[in-house]
């Protein structure tokens, strides 16, 4: 698959106003060609990174569908698979609770018989194609890709109960006897490169959801005299710059060197901008009380959506994986 070009942040903040509904500017970003971005690695990483947070600074529940379509992408050309159908849309399933795991047995033709219920998967009534992980006869865990439109494959309305991050509807969705498309060896998934790229790519989603909390903040408080609420905005001024770079300078690092292990450097960008994030919606919050909270609500939903967003982060065991890397010496604490 070609290296993908992509048009400016600023273009796609003014596509996306021109729309409304969730699934309908999902489908238009993709039929614009938004959705080619650069690819991780490639020279132009922050610029992937930049679109993915300028979609999550318009809608968090969108940029969870769109950066799982656009990880898709990635992956397909990542791990050499077939190039995807013309507007297809597609997800990228591949949390492996113990209790919901994919079954993959290999069909005399070399496609793959997919059996068993995945957690998690995010615009599962909207998407086309996903790829999804599971788990073949030796027990080894794979990547496969599947049509949503053949029989064996139900989305249930199962799964998802939370106020935050309601339009990207988390269901569970069940296999029996569906039909999917190996993509890459066992294994690959992880292994490869992309995996620690795309994972920072998920931070600057969670990011670009700070940067309109951050903003609709400085707005609400463009009069203020209050020294107290000018000290919360310091706070955010503080945590956005901060994350701002560590996602820049990972950007650069990647580009230098994109076989790299960047296992450490993507689990303290995302724990980084994770904070951040978590700072900022705690000083938002505090700089403009309650009155945005129930009245604003733009300022209400991404107060409510990017909590629940964050928590695709692993949290201590996340710290407890870069404290390992630490004491090896992966850290640079010297200017």
């Amino acid at each position: 698959m070609p290296q993908r070009s992509t048009s400016a942040p600023n273009d796609i903040h003014d596509w996306l106003r021109q729309h409304d509904c969730l699934t309908v500017k999902l489908t238009q970003l993709v039929a614009a060609g938004l959705d080619r971005l650069p690819l991780p690695g490639g020279g132009r990483t922050l610029e992937r990174w930049q679109a993915l947070a300028a979609v999550a600074a318009h809608d968090l529940s969108l940029v969870k569908l769109f950066e799982g379509h656009t990880d898709a992408l990635a992956i397909l050309s990542e791990l050499k698979s077939a190039p995807p159908p013309p507007k297809s849309l597609w997800g990228t399933w591949c949390a492996e609770p113990p209790d919901a795991r994919l079954e993959f047995t290999p069909r005399p033709d070399g496609s793959l018989r997919i059996k068993g219920t995945k957690s998690w998967c995010s615009g599962a009534a909207t998407v086309t194609h996903a790829v999804v992980s599971g788990w073949n006869p030796s027990g080894e865990p794979c990547l496969a890709a599947v049509a949503m439109n053949q029989p064996g494959i139900s989305v249930t309305d199962v799964g998802w109960q939370a106020v935050g991050m309601a339009g990207s509807a988390s269901v569970d969705v069940k296999f029996d006897d569906a039909v999917g498309v190996s993509v890459g060896r066992p294994g690959d998934y992880t292994a490869r490169p992309g995996f620690w790229q795309g994972g920072i790519g998920v931070a600057a989603c969670w990011f670009g959801g700070a940067t309109a909390l951050a903003d609709m903040t400085r707005v609400l408080s463009a009069e203020t005299k209050d020294p107290h609420r000018l000290a919360h905005l310091g706070e955010i001024d503080v945590a956005m710059a901060g994350a701002a770079a560590l996602l820049r300078q990972a950007a650069a690092t990647i580009d230098a060197a994109p076989g790299a292990d960047t296992a450490a450097l993507a689990l303290r960008t995302r724990l980084a901008v994770e904070a951040a994030a978590e700072k900022v919606l705690r000083h938002a919050a505090r700089a403009v009380g309650a009155s945005p909270l129930c009245r604003d609500s733009r300022f209400a939903r991404v107060a409510a959506d990017l909590p629940v967003y964050l928590r695709q982060s692993h949290a201590e065991r996340d710290l407890a994986a870069l404290g390992k890397h630490a004491l090896s010496g992966d850290s640079t604490w010297h200017l």
